[in-house]
């Protein structure tokens, strides 16, 4: 795979998640590696996809996701991929590190995912010593439960005892606490996750799974993916009713809350989100379809599968 050559170091610039898109890093389904073993399954609903016989085809995915990078390229995006390792799913770039402001954050991810990284360190090597940070290892984050929404940074965690027990707990205490005193400006706003490792329409793996600002005002929205009603409740007042757009239990499970904005008025979503897509266009967004239903057999979509680096 071509790498990008830097000439000087890349400037960051991440405040929220729908200002206008720069640059991107775009995961990549090339030498995916063989369908998962059950037991080797990260989260439920691709255990019950190995399970049905339904796993995802690597050609389907790669094509997929060359559908998402066709339409980052229609927008002038600068896209910047990992460098291929041989049979390891590097699908979900979210995942692994996270920018906000001119700072990109490597996660403490689960161990066996740590090549991933290593897939993406030349952009990380672009980037100034000064802006790269490593969380301290009790500190368990990944990118899909970080929202950066202008003064506020949205995250979803995990904090009951049972937490060790959970493979789908992503993000702890610690690491909440670990990025409010790096953004000690920002008001950091946690929300406790719905988990399950055997019921995916039970399990919100990460705070995009059932939420996610759009637009300048507006955001998609599952009730049950939050185990405190409080906390929804508080996203409701924040962002006004009117403003939401309440998924089903179905809709999470198929991912509707995980589309990717390249510009407060530009969406990317799922070809089949028929509901979502309808109310999009009607409340003014211009939404780019793409197919993206195998990828989504792994508990994760089109946020999961970028990580913004510029934004203006």
């Amino acid at each position: 795979m071509k790498l990008f050559v830097f000439l000087n170091p890349m400037k960051l610039n991440i405040q929220n998640e729908t200002s206008r898109l720069r640059a991107v890093i775009l995961g990549t389904a090339e030498s995916n590696g063989p369908i998962p073993k059950v037991g080797d399954c990260y989260d439920p609903k691709s255990r019950e996809h190995v399970l049905a016989g339904t796993y995802p085809l690597e050609e389907d995915m790669i094509s997929e996701m060359e559908a998402l990078a066709m339409v980052l390229k229609k927008y002038d995006v600068k896209v910047y991929r990992p460098e291929v390792i041989k049979n390891y799913n590097q699908i979900f770039a979210r995942d692994i590190s996270f920018v906000i402001e001119d700072k990109i954050i490597i996660a403490n991810i689960l161990p066996d995912r740590k090549r991933e990284v290593e897939a993406t360190e030349y952009v990380w090597e672009s980037i100034d010593k000064a802006n790269r940070i490593i969380l301290p290892e009790e500190c368990h984050v990944e990118g899909g439960d970080v929202m950066p929404w202008n003064d506020y940074i949205f995250i979803g965690t995990y904090s009951g005892e049972d937490y060790p027990d959970y493979i789908t707990a992503r993000t702890n205490t610690d690491a909440v606490i670990a990025i409010q005193e790096l953004f000690p400006h920002k008001t950091v706003k946690a929300f406790e996750l719905r988990k399950s490792n055997t019921e995916a329409k039970e399990n919100a793996l990460h705070l995009d799974c059932c939420f996610q600002p759009i637009g300048k005002d507006k955001a998609i929205l599952h009730k049950n993916g939050f185990l405190v009603a409080k906390e929804y409740e508080w996203l409701v007042d924040f962002f006004g009713k009117d403003n939401i757009f309440e998924i089903t239990k179905a809709e999470m499970y198929n991912m509707n809350s995980n589309v990717f904005s390249i510009s407060e008025d530009v969406i990317v979503s799922e070809q089949n989100f028929t509901r979502l897509n309808t109310w999009l266009r009607g409340n003014g967004f211009t939404v780019e379809e793409v197919p993206y239903s195998e990828i989504a057999k792994q508990e994760g979509l089109l946020r999961c599968s970028t990580m913004p680096l510029v934004r203006d």
